[in-house]
């Protein structure tokens, strides 16, 4: 008796001893910095929220944890370095400048938008709007993005020597652009509002345009955009079921280039390399038009948004002073 009381004291000795030492850690993993006004180069060591309707501007920044930008809410990051994932609620924005995103980003129904330069990321996925105010806003300028793009709702633009490494998949978008940019795998733009564009960008998997009801430019030689240059396709290209018009000029397709049921027929530019050849309705391809153009109104509009609420952003963080991180 002596030496099992003996044991079970033992026993209980050893397993307070670990609780001890275990509840620590659980208690500082569950921790959260609130963020309001603004942040230099420390380090975060938790998740790091930016509470509803307020305002977080941070330069240089390490953050181990998650992001969470709730409803309403403002990031503006620059140089910074975040382990984990940002989450972006209704009417919440982030704005991610030379940042290094470990995790991915994702966009709530009805946020207002995510503008990304010179950034690293994972996949990146926009909610669809249903029944929110805001029309979201993906804007991604020389981005590495390490996984997917999936958009449902918005303005999607992927520019400037940007770099996928998954698929590019979006429907019911605003519009979908991608400008001098690279997709590793499929791309698929399906119902959206007001078209699409591809210009001096490479995809190198299969891809669908379909139900778009602006029409679909791919390459310099059209009404929806000016660019300098087509692009290169990797597999078939089918684009179907469109309204508003179909160009295709300038393009290297190592696949078969399929054009059915658009309104009016696509039309098809001498110039382009398509050595699986071409099945489907075909009209009269246009004359060649100066790709010097001024910015589309859809970009700019878009640029404005972006600039504007980054600025409104910083100049709350700012007078919101130092958030003590």
């Amino acid at each position: 008796m002596r030496r099992t009381a003996a044991k079970l004291a033992t026993v209980t000795a050893v397993v307070t001893a670990a609780a001890l030492t275990i509840a620590p850690t659980s208690a500082s993993a569950d921790l959260v910095t609130h963020c309001v006004g603004t942040g230099g180069a420390v380090t975060v060591p938790n998740d790091l929220l930016v509470p509803a309707g307020k305002s977080c501007a941070l330069t240089g920044t390490t953050i181990t944890g998650n992001v969470s930008v709730a409803a309403g809410a403002n990031l503006v990051v620059t140089g910074g370095r975040i382990s984990g994932e940002i989450q972006v609620a209704a009417d919440g924005y982030l704005d991610a400048g030379t940042t290094a995103i470990g995790g991915g980003i994702e966009l709530a129904s009805g946020g207002y938008g995510v503008f990304l330069k010179d950034t690293g990321t994972g996949s990146i996925t926009v909610r669809p709007k249903g029944s929110a105010t805001n029309d979201s806003f993906l804007f991604v300028e020389n981005a590495a993005i390490d996984g997917t793009v999936t958009a449902s709702a918005g303005e999607i633009r992927l520019d400037r020597n940007t770099d996928v490494t998954g698929n590019v998949s979006t429907t019911g978008s605003y519009y979908t652009d991608v400008h001098d940019s690279f997709v590793d795998g499929t791309l698929s733009v399906l119902n959206s509002a007001t078209g699409s564009v591809i210009c001096g960008s490479a995809v190198r998997g299969r891809a669908t345009f379909a139900g778009n009801l602006g029409g679909v430019q791919l390459g310099p030689n059209g009404t929806l955009d000016g660019c300098a240059s087509g692009g290169y396709w990797g597999r078939d290209v089918n684009i179907s079921n469109t309204t508003g018009g179909v160009n295709v000029d300038d393009n290297i397709i190592d696949g078969k280039l399929t054009t059915t049921s658009n309104t009016p027929a696509a039309k098809v530019a001498a110039n382009n390399r398509i050595r699986g050849g071409v099945a489907g309705e075909q009209g009269s391809a246009a004359a060649r038009v100066s790709a010097k153009r001024s910015l589309p109104e859809r970009e700019a509009k878009g640029e404005e948004r972006a600039a504007a609420r980054t600025s409104s952003a910083v100049q709350e963080a700012d007078a919101a002073g130092d958030a003590g991180l």
